[in-house]
């Protein structure tokens, strides 16, 4: 259990781990706790090594995640000072999410909107069932996309794709947000969760110490020349070669077999 209350639960099925947005009733709706619960969670699970794949989702049929709780605004989006603490709440997730050095991947089915749209941007891979919906509605709202998920956006999508999505703040069927590229793989909502898992599981088979260093250096690309830490890069890459992993690796090449990573 991630909060108090179980509006978000983790469940453990080592090497997989599934972070569960539970607030069905109100399509999964991301309120202060959630925000809070999502940014432990990754935290967390960031530092259980059995853990090598993370898949997030939402409860219930309805949604993945409808977008950011509005009934909190009034209380914690009142202006622009009190945006500024909800969004550094929020940009915390963010930063967690995209800090781990297992794969975060999002399913997504139904209402994928607003948050919901922030957080997938945050996971590492998405994938979504043939019914789900995506938008950022922000423009019917009169608020403004954090600049960090709009940044994201616009890596994603491509700066036309972005524009489409934020200016006109429409409704995108699966099928666009796949065309897109939001979305990497798009199946049967009957086939989601199954899809889901085997692709994670597969995923989990391989080098721990391998894929934390892809998944860095895959960010390193997207940051500035002189946002980027290369020296962290570099050493992510030195620590794969100098693993029992990889020598785990040549040998089972070698026996034709298997290999069996410990992550060291």
């Amino acid at each position: 259990m991630a909060t108090p209350d179980d509006s978000l639960l983790i469940r453990r099925e080592a090497p997989l781990a599934w972070v569960i947005v539970n607030r069905p009733a109100a399509r999964n709706a991301l309120n202060a706790a959630v925000w809070d619960g999502l940014a432990n969670a990754a935290e967390q699970l960031a530092n259980e090594p059995e853990i090598r794949v993370v898949i997030l989702r939402g409860a219930g049929e309805q949604a993945f995640i409808s977008g950011a709780d509005i009934s909190e605004f009034r209380a914690l989006r009142a202006d622009a000072a009190a945006t500024a603490a909800y969004d550094a709440r929020s940009a915390r997730t963010w930063r967690n999410l995209q800090a781990m050095p297992q794969p975060v991947l999002a399913m997504i089915h139904g209402f994928c909107f607003g948050g919901g749209v922030a957080v997938g941007l945050a996971c590492d891979l998405r994938f979504a069932a043939d019914d789900a919906r995506f938008a950022v509605p922000a423009a019917k709202l009169g608020l403004s996309y954090p600049f960090e998920s709009l940044e994201r956006l616009v890596r994603v999508v491509g700066p036309t794709h972005a524009a489409d999505i934020l200016l006109s703040a429409r409704t995108l069927s699966a099928a666009e947000a796949h065309h897109m590229g939001f979305v990497n793989r798009l199946v049967p909502a009957a086939e989601l969760e199954r899809t889901t898992r085997d692709y994670a599981l597969a995923m989990a088979s391989g080098a721990p110490l391998t894929i934390a260093a892809h998944k860095r250096a895959i960010q390193a690309v997207l940051q500035s020349p002189e946002a980027r830490d290369l020296g962290a890069v570099r050493e992510l890459a030195r620590r794969c070669f100098d693993s029992a992993d990889y020598q785990e690796g040549i040998t089972a090449f070698l026996e034709k077999r298997a290999p069996c990573f410990q992550g060291r």
